[in-house]
């Protein structure tokens, strides 16, 4: 008897740790509400595109320092021991020092402004990156908040389908409906469950994304509505912003115009270059002193070197190259800002559209919901040829319809808001005002 209470207890003391475990650790591996500011914020550090812009950046910095650095007298030692029989054939030095660097060059100071307009490029580059990731991280969480928005109404709509059909199954089991009604209830109901599918997989692709751009697992993020501010009215007759992407892409122009400038330079003017040598010789291992009089172990030189390019036709085409690539890299600046420019035309007539359909939608919501409410009323009071007023008595599957109807007029309605808020965006991108954005989330 001792030992079966004991085991009990042991059995009860092991139940309540399960149970206690388990409301410890669930809470982790549930979906938590994560606000579209910290989406944002977590994308434009995580992204790959910004991660790449960055080290673009580092790039760019870099090799500015490696051009300036031309100017700076580098210092090298080194030896060169070695055994010669019979006439030395190599200088015998225990140990060498050297020094050079550049002291006159037309071509290096266009080298300097080049690499100073990339680093300008790079910035811009980067700046770009982070809105275009806040832009596509803001997207997918507000596509997907309303995905779950209509997923949530679709089970509803599926739930009201399984009713419908049960109520015609009765009637027509009762007479009262031709088969074909049950079929069509039956319709809907594998439609809804389709449309449940699609939405789901939707949701699962959104989140994917969402946790590609944040770095977060598959399935941790659930968005906040209520952290979705209104997206800034901007109208296309505004002027717009200095663009990053445009910007950059004419910072990287002016860079391959001095690049160009610096290689024309380079085999038309002169180069004054500075070297200094210092060597430790010894005729331990060889026959210096014998073939050479005066023989000291310690030597140095040092003095200046002056190119003059004559015939060089390596050069010449060298220049030519960096002028095409100079002329391809302004044309390019030129076709972003006209690409820019037609997309802020396109999406100021999308605009106008999308928002007249999101009125309307909204309106056709009203409208169902409204005629929801009648059905319902009718309902209650017993249908119209009860009261005597001459109008066909209600069946209980009209109120499912009329529910169906109603969702799918919430659905249709969140659709053209999604396609609005989208086309808002773009548009605030595109003139330049993606800040304006950035600053509703961080007040939100």
């Amino acid at each position: 008897m001792v030992s079966g209470s004991v085991e009990k207890r042991n059995n009860s003391l092991q139940s309540w740790a399960v149970i206690f475990l388990g409301m410890v650790i669930t809470p982790a591996l549930l979906p938590a509400q994560i606000s579209l500011s910290t989406v944002v914020d977590l994308a434009q550090r995580n992204s790959s595109a910004v991660r790449l812009a960055q080290a673009d950046l580092q790039k760019a910095v870099a090799s500015l320092a490696q051009t300036q650095d031309a100017y700076i007298p580098n210092f090298g030692i080194g030896s060169t021991i070695g055994y010669s029989h019979g006439f030395p054939t190599g200088q015998p030095s225990v140990g060498s020092a050297s020094m050079q660097s550049l002291v006159l060059s037309f071509s290096q100071r266009q080298y300097v402004k080049a690499a100073r307009a990339g680093i300008d490029a790079a910035n811009l580059s980067l700046k770009d990156a982070r809105e275009q990731v806040a832009l596509d991280a803001s997207t997918a969480y507000i596509e997907l908040d309303d995905v779950n928005r209509e997923l949530e109404s679709t089970r509803q709509q599926v739930a009201f389908a399984s009713r419908l059909t049960a109520i015609e199954t009765e009637r027509v089991e009762a007479g009262v409906d031709p088969h074909s009604d049950l079929l069509q209830a039956d319709l809907t109901a594998a439609q809804l469950k389709l449309k449940r599918l699609h939405l789901e997989t939707r949701a699962g692709v959104l989140d994917q994304q969402l946790a590609a751009l944040t770095g977060l697992p598959t399935g941790s993020i659930t968005p906040d509505h209520a952290s979705i501010p209104e997206i800034p009215t901007i109208s296309a007759t505004e002027a717009p912003r200095s663009l990053p992407g445009i910007d950059a892409a004419a910072a990287l122009a002016l860079s391959k115009l001095n690049q160009a400038k610096g290689d024309d330079l380079l085999w038309r003017r002169p180069q004054i270059g500075f070297g200094a040598i210092y060597n430790y010789d010894s005729d331990e291992l060889n026959s210096y002193s014998t073939y050479y009089k005066n023989f000291t172990p310690s030597n140095v030189s040092f003095g200046l070197q002056v190119t003059v390019p004559f015939f060089d036709f390596s050069l010449r085409a060298k220049a030519k190259e960096s002028a095409a690539e100079a002329l391809r890299a302004k044309v390019e600046a030129e076709q972003a800002q006209h690409q820019n420019d037609a997309q802020i035309s396109e999406l100021t007539g999308s605009l106008r559209e999308l928002d007249t359909l999101a009125e309307i939608a909204s309106l056709k919501q009203q409208i169902a919901s409204e005629q929801l409410h009648s059905v319902l009323a009718q309902l209650e009071l017993g249908g119209g040829a009860a009261s005597g007023s001459g109008t066909a008595q209600l069946s209980p599957k009209a109120e499912q319809l009329a529910r169906i109807d109603e969702r799918q007029k919430f659905q249709e309605s969140l659709d053209a808001g999604l396609e609005l808020s989208k086309a808002r965006l773009g548009l605030l991108r595109a003139l330049g005002h993606m800040q304006d954005w950035l600053d509703e989330l961080h007040g939100k």
